[in-house]
This record gives structure tokens, C-alpha cells and sequence, in this order.
């Protein structure tokens, strides 16, 4: 009943109150280069949802807190900072590639990526785009995507950010940026650090969270030369170390711990001649983990896996209205484990993406996509998206598209039980997008489907031994709805605020039951308003019940959190900052997993200077 009361005021809080967060129509900067330049130049019919860095200072530091109050996608959390993973659009976790940069990131052990093990403070905006894109970002986008992204500034700048929190659960949040930049040079320097004790009390007198503390450090660095206007060079390194001991369910049980070591570098060299324009790409990722069984002794489990990457990227502008783009590209993977043996995967892509700007009101783009490799058949993709804007108030778009998820080292190669001989997942997938802007004020409704083939299940076999088989199709259907709007009330007062709404259904095309962990409504909403120096602050996140079984036996019940905040600049420039903020104001008992309890009320106070 409690719930029932938050989600009506909710929803009147929604229709009454104009919200704000960033356009999908972004234009960047001549003197900014990103290097995820398709993000914006191949998503039409898709909407676009940018988080700039002066947001997710505000939120906690990982990605799995500021992508829950602040996106449609449902995360699961085994506890608080620990494993966390993604349901985009009724998807698994494995079905949302993660971009770092333009590179695909995703584990080669299990494709997928532990949100809770990537520090936000190492990148200047972070973007989440619904919907298929494997035509351009490869495996994994059949949900949707998550975009990890490092600017670089060719003008005169020199500034410093430094962000220190302190919290409950002796929760110590420290992040330090430097940019520098000259117009033929530029350097961006990001450190963080992130550490807690996680000791915090179930409710109910349930127990107190045991063996829950952890600590990451992140370091991220980009560099670039420009040449000349046409010529730039740029590399780009990060390295992520991490540990966590894994909660407890029950005191009796054995104290684990797992180990994170991810190193990935990137060398990017872009020439503009004429009417093209060439990008070729060199990058190296590592994944190492190590996994303690009984944190007494030495022993351990390992997996690591390195991949280099070679990209070609060709585009070539025809005429004023038409952009053409071809992209090759070869990923070797080496990779080892306790389970795995040592075995190499090879895979050569090629793509071809067109765009065509028929008038100033309407655009279309198709692609294709095709992948050789010995280790499975790899399916062609195609994409097609368009865009009509009616009038200056209202926008149409559709996109359309066939998705792909490759099978994982685990999937294919775990010792005694990998199953070589699996098809890719497949998706065939469509949505359509409606769009209302007026003044500073945005709505968008998108309606979609999606239809997953050849979903790769781990299922007993022969012996009881689990074994990965491509089994079950999916049917997906949903919609998702935002509201975006930026006030300034007065010269010294501004409202900002965003709201948004999911309705998912992910059913099996047997069974005909909603897939575990996935909600059939999730609500956020963001307030924030501006009075001279003092900002408070609000968020209200809604999560749908769950079920935790596949015949219905286990269900978990839909929750509200409240977050509440205030800041205050302590100088008139606002470089000066000092605030805190109250999570789970209402003391919300809730769990994403079953029997993995978070927290109930806790602080955070913080100091933000800007120099």
C-alpha cells in the first residue's frame, strides 16, 4: 500500500512538473573530439540519453547508481558494491554492450560487464542509447548500449577538479581531473579512488552485512597532437584495480574475495583529405581476475584474456546531403583460465553505413554488417533507421534492425561442459519514436519489439552436468516515455529536472512467463533547483516486482527509494562547492536479489572545487 502511495504521487509529481535532461540532438564542438563519433552520426531513429560529468558528480561513483536514477534500465545487485548487472529493455545482462571509446568492452568470459567495477569519474560524459546497434558496435547492443567517453579540447585551457565525499559504512569517494590543452595539444587526467566498509544492518534485526567491504582505484589518461586541422593523433589508456569481498548470505559461510585487474589503451590517428576522412585505430584490452574460494588460504580460480584490435574507419562525404562510411576491423583474443585451458579467437568485420539528409526535415540511414571467424557462424546484420520532423513541435522516428550476441569463452570453451558448436543469439527488433519539443521542453514516447532466437542457456545434461545450449525465444514489447525540461525562473534561480518510464514485457515464447528480474514498470525522477548558492537536490527511483524463479514460485516486491541533497557554492563564481546528501530517505527495506538485503538510510557529506 505504502508503494501504491509513492507511485500515484509519483506519477501526479510527473505530469506536473516539467523535467530537464540532455537532447539526443547533440552538436559537438569544432574544438572537441570524441572518439565515438557514430554515436550521434549513425542513431537516427534512436534516442540518445547524455549524462554529463557535472551530473554524475552528483550521484554516487559507480556506474550501477547513477545509471539506476537516472535511465530505464533495471540493475540487480547481489548487495551493495557488489556483483551488478544489467536488464536493458527486458534483456539479460550479457545483452547490453558496454562502448568504451567506440571499442565494444564486453567480458570475453561471460559478455557481460559488472557495472559496480566502473568508477564514473574517469569520463567526461557517459550515454545510454536503447535499442539495437550491433551493426556498429558488434556483439551484445540487442538491449541497448552503454557509452563510456574521454573528450579531448584543442583550445586554451588549464583546469582542475577535485570531488572528496565521505559517507556511511566508512565510504570514501576521492576523484581528481586535470585538463590541459593548447590549440596543437590537449591532455585529460582522471584519478579516482573508491573504498567502504559496506558493514551496514539489515532491517528487521536480519544481521548486519558481512565480509561486504571493498576498494577500486582508476586511473584514465588522454592525450592528442593535433598536426595540423586535418591530421590528429591521440591515445588513450586506462587501468581499473579493484577487490571486494563478496557478501555473505549466511555467518556460516566461507569469506571469498575477487580480484579486478582491466587495462585498456587506445592509439587513434584521424586524417581529413578532400572529402574523406580515415580513422585507423590500434587498441589493446586486458581482463584479469581472480577468484578466492576461502579468502584463509592461497587458492584461487583465475581467468585473463587479451585482445588487440585493428580499425579501419573510411568515411566519404557525397554532395551536401549524403555521408557514406566503411569500416573493417580484426579482434585477436587470447584468453586463459582455471576452467578455460588457453584458447585464441579470431574475428574480421566488415561494415558499410550510409546516411542520407533528404531534406532539412528528413533523414534516413541503412547498414550492414557481416563477421568471419572459425568459432561459430556469424549471422549478416542489417540496420535502417529514419527521421521526419513534422513541425517544430513534433518529430517521427523508426529504426529497425538485426542484433547479434556471439557465444562467450564459458559458453564455448568451460572445461568438461562448453558446448562449441553454438549459434550466435540472434534479434530482429523495430521501434518507433515520437518526439515533442517546445522551448526548452521535451517529451519522447517510444514504442518497441524485439524477438531474440537462439538464446544461449546453461541447462543439466547428461550426468547433471550444466551445459550451455542455443534453447528458448524471447518476445519483447514495451514502451518508454521521458519528459526533459531546463527552467531559469529568475537570474539567480534555475529548475532542472528529468522524468522517465519503462513498461517492459520479456516473455518466454513457450512458457509464456515474464523472465526473472525484470520489472514490468520502473519510474525515475531528478529535481533540482537553483537559488542563488544553494541547490537542494531530489531523486525518486520505482521498481516494479520481480520474479526470481521461472515458474513464478519466488517474487520479489517493487520498492521506492528517495534520495535528497542539498549544495551550497562557497564562492560567487560556483568553483567552491559543499554538500551533502540522505540516500533512502524513507528507509526503504529492499532487495534486487533474493536474499542479498541494501541498504536502509545512510549520508554523505562532500567537498567540490573547481580550480
Amino acid at each position: 500500500m505504502k508503494n501504491l502511495k509513492f507511485f500515484i504521487l509519483f506519477l501526479v509529481l510527473w505530469c506536473t512538473i516539467p523535467a530537464c535532461a540532455q537532447r539526443d540532438s547533440i552538436t559537438q564542438l569544432d574544438e572537441v573530439l570524441l572518439s565515438d563519433v557514430k554515436l550521434y552520426k549513425f542513431s537516427t531513429g534512436q534516442h540518445i540519453n547524455a549524462l554529463s560529468d557535472s551530473l554524475l558528480s552528483k550521484n554516487e561513483p559507480l556506474l550501477t547508481e547513477a545509471l539506476s536514477f537516472n535511465s530505464n534500465i533495471y540493475f540487480k545487485e547481489n548487495g551493495r558494491g557488489m556483483v551488478s548487472s544489467p536488464s536493458f529493455r527486458g534483456t539479460t545482462a550479457s545483452q547490453t554492450a558496454v562502448i568504451w571509446n567506440g571499442i565494444n568492452i564486453n567480458s570475453q568470459f561471460n559478455g557481460q560487464l559488472d557495472f559496480n567495477t566502473v568508477n564514473t569519474a574517469a569520463y567526461d560524459q557517459i550515454s545510454v542509447r536503447g535499442g539495437g546497434g550491433s551493426v556498429v558496435y558488434g556483439t551484445g547492443a540487442i538491449g541497448g548500449s552503454i557509452h563510456l567517453n574521454n573528450y579531448l579540447s584543442f583550445k586554451n585551457k588549464q583546469q582542475q577538479h577535485l570531488l572528496l565525499r565521505y559517507g556511511s559504512f566508512n565510504t570514501v569517494d576521492a576523484r581528481y581531473n586535470l585538463e590541459l590543452s593548447k590549440n596543437n595539444w590537449s591532455l585529460n587526467l582522471a584519478i579516482s579512488r573508491n573504498s567502504s566498509d559496506n558493514d551496514y544492518d539489515y532491517p528487521n534485526d536480519r544481521g548486519k552485512n558481512l565480509n561486504g567491504e571493498y576498494f577500486n582505484n582508476a586511473a584514465n589518461v588522454a592525450l592528442g597532437y593535433r598536426f595540423s586541422s586535418n591530421n590528429t593523433l591521440k591515445f588513450i589508456s586506462e587501468i581499473y584495480d579493484g577487490e571486494r569481498h563478496f557478501s555473505l548470505i549466511r555467518p556460516s559461510e566461507n569469506r571469498t574475495k575477487y580480484l579486478d585487474l582491466n587495462n585498456r589503451n587506445l592509439l587513434e590517428w584521424s586524417t581529413n583529405f578532400s572529402d574523406f576522412k580515415q580513422i585507423a585505430r590500434l587498441a589493446f584490452i586486458s581482463e584479469n581476475y581472480r577468484y578466492f574460494g576461502n579468502i584463509e588460504t592461497d587458492n584461487y580460480s583465475y581467468g585473463k584474456a587479451q585482445s588487440f584490435i585493428a580499425k579501419y574507419d573510411l568515411n566519404y562525404k557525397a554532395g551536401e546531403n549524403v555521408l557514406l562510411n566503411a569500416v573493417i576491423q580484426n579482434t585477436h583474443t587470447n584468453g586463459e583460465g582455471s576452467s578455460l585451458g588457453n584458447n585464441d579467437r579470431n574475428i574480421f568485420s566488415a561494415a558499410v553505413l550510409g546516411k542520407h539528409y533528404v531534406t532539412s526535415a528528413f533523414q534516413y540511414e541503412a547498414g550492414l554488417r557481416k563477421e568471419i571467424t572459425n568459432n561459430y557462424e556469424s549471422p549478416l546484420l542489417y540496420s535502417l533507421g529514419a527521421a521526419y520532423q513534422v513541425n517544430s513541435f513534433y518529430t517521427l522516428k523508426f529504426n529497425g534492425s538485426k542484433n547479434f550476441r556471439i557465444p562467450t569463452y564459458n559458453d564455448l570453451y568451460w572445461s568438461s561442459a562448453g558446448n562449441p558448436n553454438l549459434n550466435p543469439e540472434t534479434s530482429l527488433q523495430a521501434e518507433i519514436g515520437n518526439v515533442f519539443n517546445f522551448k526548452n521542453f521535451e517529451s519522447g514516447l517510444i514504442a518497441y519489439y524485439n524477438h531474440v532466437d537462439d538464446m544461449i542457456r546453461w541447462l543439466p545434461g547428461e550426468g547433471g552436468v550444466w551445459r550451455p545450449i542455443n534453447e528458448n525465444e524471447v518476445n519483447i514489447y514495451g514502451l518508454e516515455s521521458y519528459l526533459n525540461w531546463n527552467s531559469r525562473v529568475t537570474e539567480n534561480q534555475t529548475l532542472t529536472a528529468n522524468a522517465t518510464y519503462a513498461y517492459t514485457i520479456s516473455k518466454n515464447a513457450e512458457t509464456n512467463r515474464q523472465l526473472i528480474y525484470v520489472p514490468y514498470h520502473k519510474i525515475t525522477a531528478n529535481v533540482s533547483y537553483k537559488y542563488y548558492r544553494f541547490t537542494p537536490v531530489v531523486q525518486v527511483l520505482y521498481n516494479g516486482s520481480v520474479y526470481t524463479r521461472t515458474d513464478y514460485s519466488g517474487e520479489l516486491p517493487g520498492y521506492v527509494l528517495a534520495n535528497v541533497g542539498v549544495s551550497y557554492d562557497l564562492d560567487k563564481k560556483g568553483k567552491w562547492e559543499a554538500g551533502g546528501r540522505i540516500n533512502n530517505l524513507f528507509n526503504t527495506e529492499y532487495q534486487n536479489v533474493e536474499d542479498r538485503w541494501m541498504p536502509g538510510i545512510n549520508y554523505n557529506l562532500y567537498l567540490n572545487f573547481k580550480f
